[in-house]
Formats: structure tokens, C-alpha cells, sequence
């Protein structure tokens, strides 16, 4: 008996490492990206702006072909991404951004370091509206269509490619 104690942790073990490379072998996709709110209407929620605190209506700052990105300054694929978003502003691009589970002081020394892109800036620090949009880690950055509905997602670092899907989605927005 107390052999097959001592044999059973690793029998155990064994077992979980081959369903695990079972799993990766299987072909099927592990970069799999919940979407469960793409095509609803976003959640309206009421956050404190970076710039002073003072609440304001997530719906009021999204129009139509807006993207709504969410970020933080301890996240180095957000950083990865700020020359995009860059980018998109120059092109004229709307971005909302949402500073999500961060300290709104080292959001700002984030912006002042790579830029701002963002048209307003809102602090969710206890991050509920990010879980609210469907947000599973930052970067995460939403296309918003006409009546407050997301149109697509993209839950990556923005690059050129994905940047200029986002942009087709929204310019179908219009």
C-alpha cells in the first residue's frame, strides 16, 4: 500500500502531461478570444477622467467608428502598441482610451513617456467596466458602431495590420 502511495503523484502527473501535449498537438486553436460582446451595445457606464476626476459617461465620449481601448501602464504589449495608436491619431482617429486596473498617476507618466493618443482618458481603476465590455487582459480595444454597439474587438497589441481592420470596421460604421 504505501508503494502505491509513493507511485501515485507521479502516475498523476504523467497523465496531465500527456493530455497536455495531446491538447497542443490536437491542431485546435489556443489563442482563443471571447467576443461575447461584439455585435451588442457596449455597457454605458460613468468613470473619472484622467485630467481631473470629474465623472463622465463612457456613451458620451463613444461615437459612432470609435475605438475604445483599454490599457494600463504596467503593461508592456500596451506600450508595444502605443505607436499605432499614434499613428491612428494622426490619421484622425477617435480613441477613447480607459486606463484599466491602473494608478491614474502612473497612467499619466505612461502618456507623457509614449504620447497620447486618446481624445479623453477615463479611469477604471477597480476595473468593472472592462469586465463589463468583455476585457480579458490589456490591450484590449473596441470599434464602436451606431447606437453604442460594438462592432469588433481586438484583444492583441494594435498593430498596422489589425490597425487597418479596425479601421475598415469603423469606417463601416459610419
Amino acid at each position: 500500500m504505501k508503494r502505491w502511495l509513493a507511485i501515485a503523484p507521479l502516475l498523476v502527473l504523467a497523465l496531465l502531461a500527456v493530455l497536455f501535449v495531446a491538447r497542443l498537438r490536437s491542431g485546435k486553436d489556443t489563442q482563443y478570444v471571447p467576443t461575447a460582446t461584439v455585435g451588442r451595445a457596449m455597457p454605458d457606464a460613468t468613470l473619472p477622467a484622467l485630467a481631473d476626476g470629474a465623472p463622465v459617461r463612457l456613451s458620451s465620449q463613444a461615437r459612432p467608428a470609435t475605438l475604445v481601448n483599454f490599457f494600463a501602464s504596467w503593461c508592456a504589449p500596451c506600450i508595444q502598441e502605443a505607436p499605432t495608436l499614434m499613428a491612428l491619431k494622426a490619421q484622425g482617429v477617435r480613441i477613447v482610451g480607459v486606463a484599466w486596473k491602473d494608478d491614474p498617476e502612473q497612467t499619466k507618466a505612461m502618456l507623457a513617456k509614449y504620447g497620447n493618443p486618446y481624445a479623453t482618458v477615463l479611469v477604471d481603476r477597480p476595473g468593472n467596466t472592462g469586465l463589463d465590455f468583455g476585457v480579458t487582459g490589456v490591450p484590449e480595444t473596441y470599434v464602436i458602431g451606431a447606437g453604442g454597439r460594438i462592432l469588433t474587438k481586438e484583444a492583441l497589441p494594435l498593430t498596422a495590420a489589425s490597425a487597418e481592420r479596425l479601421l475598415e470596421a469603423a469606417d463601416n460604421a459610419r
